[in-house]
């Protein structure tokens, strides 16, 4: 990855394999992958394995703006860490850190050339939030 990498993180009050199957499967994925209410995922296609590749969809509501997210697969351990290359050879990192009954995610990312590194972060933070909080109210309602 690149030295001018961008961390964002959270603690999930969920044990860790139920953190990573909100985390990685498709019909969890369209429920928390925006980072404000008025944008969605309509469409997460996941083959989560090496080599595997992923298409997120993120579009706007209101129907203004709408793209793809999509890379393949370099590392999938199961419960742990994810790498990714975006489809613009961006590199991603996904991992999960066990911290009793909760769940401490970290995302670090290559940031995106010629963008401003703050709303980058803000916007990955947003999305990561977004997750716990979708993450924690699935927990609670398994419960």
């Amino acid at each position: 990855m690149a030295e001018n990498t961008i961390t964002v993180q959270t603690d999930v009050d969920a044990p860790r394999p139920e953190t990573w199957h909100y985390y990685t499967e498709s019909e969890h994925v369209i429920n928390w992958n925006f980072a404000s209410e008025d944008w969605h995922c309509p469409k997460a296609v996941n083959d989560l394995s090496v080599g595997g590749e992923f298409i997120i969809t993120m579009a706007a509501k209101d129907g203004s703006m709408e793209f793809d997210m999509e890379g393949v697969y370099d590392r999938v351990e199961p419960d742990e860490h994810i790498a990714y290359t975006l489809s613009n050879g961006r590199r991603v990192t996904v991992d999960f850190e066990a911290k009793g009954k909760k769940t401490h995610v970290r995302v670090t990312f290559d940031p995106e050339p010629g963008e401003e590194r703050d709303p980058q972060q803000r916007g990955w933070q947003a999305i990561l939030e977004n997750f716990r909080r979708y993450a924690e109210s699935q927990h609670g309602a398994a419960a």
